[in-house]
């Protein structure tokens, strides 16, 4: 292989016996390099449905979210896999082909509201330079009008559906149940929902079907509990420039009394108190010390499933809840040499349990 420079313009000129070993590995990764090329340059967009018109269904503004991993309130390891877990999604196109699926991945994110959920959205869309499309169901007619709006999002897209579980309790809806299990993984889905990641909030998954969070309709799922110290250092650096301070072991031990409040609660403390950091610190604590009611969920060690789909992660909330998760799916660890896409956390399940 070799390289001739004619009128600025480069030829590359391989062996014919090295055409399979070097020129489509090549080709991949300039078609690669490419892509993330293209989507630094571009502007985001996003988008949002609206009752059909003659301007067509989805409404769009520029995308300017500031959000990124690095200013979302989570932990550290857990970032770095998630953000590992979308890198191998954005390489693993010839890998979905192969087996047969659609090159998608879909994550669940829950917790109580406040918690970083739509924050967090941001920030993948923002890694991935990806727009978004933001649906909301209750101007969606029917079944039909679902498929419709998913028929009209394009690649390289963040498709949203938020508090999905809200939606799913009442009793009088245009859209069934069936509808939704059907934009998740149905026939249309498979045929236009390439190149995309699916999200779907939820408050909490206790009382949702679980046909709709088996694997393969949801591949990630991630809780957003309400505020550790873990995510109190991370909000203090974000939004005071505090690294360290002398109220921080205060701090801590309220939260390992059990008072929490949500990041958003926290975040609007420091923002309202911003030109004072003691200050802003000590109205933490006095929300802590008279608001916290001790009821969040702490966020713990990851997990994965092991179903034959691409892992899933999300943070456990006690070996109990594992077990559950796992007698409900039947997701009892199995000897398996199939590599999969995203990362691998057993070592978490292992010391979690």
């Amino acid at each position: 292989m070799y390289w001739i420079n004619q009128d600025k313009t480069l030829v590359l000129k391989i062996r014919k016996s090295d055409k399979r070993r070097v020129l489509q590995p090549y080709l991949q990764h300039i078609h690669t390099v490419f892509d993330e090329f293209d989507g630094r340059k571009r502007e985001l967009k996003l988008y949002m449905n609206v009752v059909d018109d003659q301007k067509g269904r989805w409404r769009s503004v520029p995308f300017t979210h500031p959000s990124t991993f690095e200013t979302t309130a989570m932990e550290s390891d857990l970032k770095i896999k998630v953000k590992s877990d979308l890198e191998s999604f954005l390489r693993a196109k010839q890998y979905y082909h192969k087996l047969g699926r659609v090159w998608k991945r879909s994550y669940l994110l829950y917790g109580p509201s406040g918690t970083g959920k739509s924050s967090f959205v941001a920030a993948v869309a923002n890694f991935l330079s990806y727009d978004v499309y933001d649906i909301d169901l209750t101007k969606v007619s029917d079944d039909s009008d679902l498929k419709f709006l998913l028929l009209q999002t394009t690649a390289k897209s963040v498709v949203v559906i938020e508090d999905l579980d809200r939606y799913l309790s009442e009793k009088s809806t245009a859209v069934s149940s069936s509808g939704i299990l059907n934009f998740m993984d149905g026939i249309l889905s498979s045929s236009c929902g390439e190149e995309r990641v699916m999200v779907y909030t939820m408050n909490g998954k206790d009382h949702v079907d679980p046909a709709i969070l088996r694997p393969g309709r949801i591949d990630v799922h991630i809780h957003f509990p309400l505020c550790d110290f873990t995510a109190f250092k991370t909000l203090a650096n974000s939004y005071l420039g505090l690294k360290d301070h002398k109220l921080f072991p205060q701090v801590e031990e309220i939260f390992q009394n059990g008072s929490s409040l949500s990041p958003a609660e926290i975040g609007e403390l420091m923002i309202a108190n911003r030109g004072s950091p003691s200050r802003a610190l000590k109205s933490v604590i006095n929300a802590l010390q008279t608001e916290g009611d001790g009821k969040g969920g702490r966020c713990g060690r990851k997990a994965v499933e092991e179903s034959g789909e691409p892992s899933g992660v999300f943070c456990t909330e006690g070996a109990n809840a594992v077990k559950e998760f796992k007698k409900l799916y039947g997701l009892f660890r199995v000897k398996s040499n199939r590599k999969s896409p995203s990362f691998n956390l057993d070592n978490d399940l292992k010391s979690g349990l």
